[in-house]
């Protein structure tokens, strides 16, 4: 795991990727949202809320920041 993926703070709008790591269990989604694009909604301690579509339905989700990082593309 890489330092500067835990210290990277996340502003309320980003767009990031959810790419779950599995050497760490806390704060892990469900791998249904693996490779999925969400949208920072706010921090909660040291989680972020994510926006997160699944078909038709936007869900929130709880994840730390091992589990996500930023969008590269449009």
């Amino acid at each position: 795991m890489r330092l500067s993926k835990l210290l990277y703070e996340y502003q309320p709008g980003a767009r990031v990727v959810v790419k779950i790591d599995p050497s760490v269990h806390k704060g892990m989604p469900h791998r249904r949202y693996h490779g999925k694009i969400g949208t920072v909604i706010d921090k909660r301690g040291r989680s972020y809320i994510l926006s997160v579509t699944q078909g038709e339905a936007v869900k929130e989700i709880i994840v730390r920041s091992e589990h996500i990082e930023p969008c590269k593309g449009g």
